[in-house]
C-alpha cells in the first residue's frame, strides 16, 4: 500500500537547495518533515491534494511538475517580484485554466502553475472564499503576555498575509496586555469599519487554579460575540494549552503555526463576506425589480377593469 508520493529534486549545492525551497515555499506549499545529517539534508513541502496524474492527447503543459494555486495571476505577479525565470508567460488555456511555466534553478526542470477560471465543475459553490488578500485591510490584535509564543504567532500571521498579497500599509497591529483584553480591542477595530477581518492572537497556559478556564471561556465568548455583532469576520488564533511545550509546537514547530493558519482563515472569510454581500445585493435588486413588475402589472390590471 503506497503511503506517499513525492517528486524528488537533488540540487548540487546549498544555494540551489535554498532557492528551490524558497520557490515552493512562496507558492504556498506547507513545510513538512525535514532533516539534516552527515551526508544529506532535505525537506518535504506538501500540498493538501497531491498525486500522480496520467493523461493522453494534446494540450498538456510541458512541465515536470504541475501546481494548482488559488490565483495564477497572483502567483505570476509573485514570480516577477522574486525574479523567477519565466519559461512561458501567463495565458488562458482552452481547458478552462489560466497558467504559466517557470524554469527551476540549476536546470532541474519546469513547473507549470495554474488556476481554473470556472470551478463549478469541481463542485465549488459561488461565494467560496479565496486566499487572496489584495485590496483587503486586516486588523491584528496580539497579546503581550506569554510573548515568547504570541510573537511567533504574530510573525506567522504577518507572513501569511504577505504571502496572500496583503500590503503592509493595509495591516494594523494592536498589542494588548493579555488575552483577556483581546475581545475589547478586536471589537474596537471591527466597529471602526476600516477592516475586512480581524485576527486575534494570544496564548493561555493552564495553571494550578481555575483562572485558565475562566479566561479561556471569556476570550472565546468575547471574540465570537464581537464577530456576530459587528458582522466583521474574526479569526481565532489564541492558543489554549496545558503546557509550554504544547504551545511551542503550535507556534511554528510540530503543529505548524496557528497564527499563520488564523491569518489564512481571516483572508478566506474576508472574501466570503465580500462575495456574500455581492450575492445578497444582487438578490435584493432582483427582488425589488420583481416587486416593481408586480406593482406595475397590478396597476395595469386595475386600469383595465375600470375601462371595462
Amino acid at each position: 500500500m503506497i503511503k506517499s508520493v513525492h517528486r524528488l529534486y537533488v540540487p548540487r549545492d546549498e544555494a540551489r537547495f535554498n532557492a528551490l525551497v524558497d520557490l515552493f515555499d512562496s507558492l504556498g506549499l506547507r513545510r513538512g518533515e525535514s532533516w539534516k545529517g552527515k551526508r544529506t539534508r532535505g525537506i518535504k513541502l506538501e500540498a493538501g491534494e497531491a498525486g500522480v496524474e496520467i493523461g493522453m492527447g494534446t494540450g498538456f503543459p510541458a512541465a515536470d511538475l504541475v501546481v494548482e494555486v488559488d490565483s495564477a495571476d497572483a502567483a505570476y505577479e509573485l514570480a516577477g517580484k522574486r525574479g523567477w525565470k519565466i519559461a512561458e508567460k501567463i495565458a488562458d488555456a482552452d481547458w478552462g485554466a489560466r497558467l504559466f511555466t517557470i524554469s527551476l534553478p540549476a536546470g532541474l526542470g519546469r513547473v507549470c502553475v495554474f488556476s481554473y477560471n470556472d470551478k463549478a465543475w469541481r463542485g465549488e459553490v459561488a461565494g467560496e472564499g479565496k486566499l487572496d488578500a489584495r485590496g483587503k485591510r486586516f486588523g491584528v490584535v496580539a497579546a503581550r503576555f506569554n510573548a515568547f509564543i504570541s510573537e511567533r504567532l504574530l510573525a506567522g500571521a504577518l507572513d501569511a498575509l504577505r504571502r496572500t498579497g496583503a500590503e503592509p500599509a493595509d495591516v494594523q497591529v494592536m498589542r494588548v496586555p493579555g488575552s483577556f483584553e483581546i475581545p475589547q480591542a478586536a471589537r474596537q477595530l471591527a466597529a471602526s469599519g476600516r477592516f475586512h477581518a480581524i485576527i486575534c492572537l494570544g496564548c493561555l497556559l493552564r495553571g494550578e487554579t481555575a483562572h485558565y478556564e475562566v479566561i479561556a471561556n471569556e476570550v472565546t465568548r468575547g471574540i465570537g460575540q464581537s464577530a456576530q455583532e459587528t458582522g466583521v469576520p474574526h479569526a481565532f488564533g489564541v492558543l489554549t494549552c496545558d503546557t509550554l511545550e504544547q504551545a511551542i509546537d503550535r507556534a511554528g514547530l510540530k503543529g505548524g503555526n496557528q497564527g499563520f493558519n488564523a491569518a489564512l482563515a481571516a483572508v478566506e472569510m474576508a472574501n466570503v463576506a465580500a462575495s456574500g454581500r455581492t450575492a445578497l445585493s444582487g438578490k435584493v435588486k432582483s427582488s425589488r425589480r420583481a416587486r416593481g413588475s408586480r406593482r406595475g402589472a397590478s396597476k395595469q390590471a386595475s386600469r383595465s377593469r375600470k375601462r371595462s
